[in-house]
């Protein structure tokens, strides 16, 4: 990520999965934090983020 566009595409991607809540999306570290409501499969998290065009490293 290189920009707060960036920021805005994944904190988007990532507010849009069922169960994910009070998205904090860090420019500078490239780290993305959130709250699960309810179990999420990860894979679920990688497409989304992928699909903005975005690559989950970790």
């Amino acid at each position: 990520m290189s920009c707060n566009h960036c920021v805005m595409a994944v904190t988007r991607a990532l507010h849009g999965i069922e169960g994910i809540r009070d998205v904090s999306v860090d420019l500078k570290t490239g780290e993305a934090t959130f709250e699960e409501t309810i179990p999420v499969d990860p894979e679920i998290i990688r497409k989304r983020i992928s699909e903005a065009g975005y690559e989950v490293v970790g």
